[in-house]
């Protein structure tokens, strides 16, 4: 017997249908703050992940050479091909641009609970804007989206502004090495890092820097910064919004490639692995051959989301089942097509089994039985019966689809 691919699974209707109800909901919320769909190959040109990241990245690609001998990758993340995009298409396009996605992406890694060789991401990236009230949009955006999916969540806030101010001045491998640790948060291995190399007073500094959470002591900390006024304005913007956050100027990952604030989303009973949302604020068109211009974003692990959701029903819909007698098939056709032309979710018993048979079937799945036979084809009309109450009606066709629509939960 053939076996799906390692990390990779498949999705029965109930778990999709899942799935499409928290996909709509965010595609609806991204839709009400002015963002649109775009949409991007599935594999790109390999040198656009490796001008970034580094050739290091291969190995963890799915990477493959074409008839043509040109060197492809299937996509790891959205956010290099979507600025590949903007240079190649929009461009000339007004300012700022507010786009989503909704796509796959593939990494060769080891399996694990919440991360698999294909996944699925849901992204916003703000292009052609740099203002700390572009930042917090972002952030907010965030926030209704995750809230929109019933999940419980932290969110924690930094600007890389702060870190660097610590840091600068320091040889780039030297800065990875402790990024590392502060990433991590392991700062008994920062420290026994950075002792041997007579750096005590620089780990108290970082270890100070990531364990404040007031912004005023940040400063003290840091001293003063051309972007203070500027982080100030975000925070303030923030505060005043009313959404609850936690200051968090330790966050070191993605140094090498956000410019500024940076934001990372937690759930709560995700375990190790529970970080759902990263985002911030970056620089990236130039890389691909286009001007400099300034970004802002987000993506979102949306199977992370499903995990911390757990085994959460979809809302429920009603479903009619059509039983009927080769007498009745014609009329039969004719009344499911007007149910589903009203949205009710309506099957048609295509075995040719007796009625009793079909009423059996249809009792295991359905909320309501439609019978039609000889007799409701030549009145044209439709014996309906509630399979939760047990109660049978004859009604006439528009008032036989009214009371399956009256009684759809809201």
């Amino acid at each position: 017997m053939l076996q799906k691919p390692r990390g990779t699974r498949d999705f029965l209707p109930d778990e999709m249908e899942q799935r499409r109800d928290i996909e709509g909901r965010m595609r609806e919320i991204g839709r009400r703050w002015g963002y649109r769909e775009i949409c991007t190959p599935e594999f790109e040109e390999l040198e656009l992940f490796t001008v970034r990241s580094g050739e290091g990245i291969i190995q963890e690609m799915y990477v493959f050479e074409d008839k043509g001998g040109r060197m492809m990758a299937l996509r790891p993340e959205l956010t290099a091909p979507v600025l590949r995009m903007y240079v190649n298409e929009g461009r000339t396009l007004p300012k700022p641009l507010r786009w989503y996605y909704f796509a796959d992406c593939f990494r060769y890694e080891r399996p694990q609970k919440g991360r698999y060789r294909q996944f699925w991401q849901f992204g916003v990236e703000l292009i052609g804007v740099d203002s700390a009230l572009a930042e917090a949009e972002v952030i907010l955006l965030a926030e209704e989206i995750l809230s929109a999916t019933g999940i419980s969540f932290s969110i924690h806030i930094g600007h890389l502004a702060l870190m660097r101010s610590i840091l600068s001045g320091m040889p780039e491998q030297e800065q990875k090495k402790i990024r590392m640790f502060l990433d991590k948060k392991d700062f008994a291995g920062l420290r026994d890092y950075l002792s041997p190399k007579g750096m005590d007073d620089l780990c108290t500094s970082l270890t100070r820097l990531a364990s404040c959470r007031d912004l005023q002591e940040v400063f003290e900390i840091t001293g003063d910064l051309p972007e203070r006024e500027r982080i100030e304005e975000l925070f303030s913007i923030l505060d005043h919004s009313g959404i609850p956050y936690t200051l968090d100027p330790g966050i070191a990952r993605g140094l090498d490639y956000y410019t500024g604030m940076v934001f990372e989303i937690f759930a709560e009973n995700l375990g190790t692995e529970n970080q759902v949302l990263g985002g911030g604020t970056y620089r990236l068109a130039h890389l691909f051959g286009g001007e400099d211009t300034p970004s802002c974003g987000f993506a979102i692990g949306f199977d992370r989301v499903m995990v911390s959701r757990g085994e959460q029903a979809p809302p429920r819909r009603l479903v009619a089942g059509i039983a009927h007698t080769p007498e009745g098939r014609e009329w039969a056709l004719a009344v499911s097509r007007e149910f589903r032309s009203a949205g009710i979710r309506t099957e048609l018993d295509l075995s040719g089994r007796s009625l009793g048979q079909q009423l059996s079937h249809i009792a295991k799945s359905a909320d309501y039985a439609l019978i039609l036979g000889q007799r409701e084809s030549t009145s044209r009309v439709v014996t309906i019966k509630d399979l939760r109450s047990g109660v049978q009606k004859e009604l006439a066709l528009p008032d036989a689809v009214r009371e399956v629509i009256r009684s759809e939960p809201r």
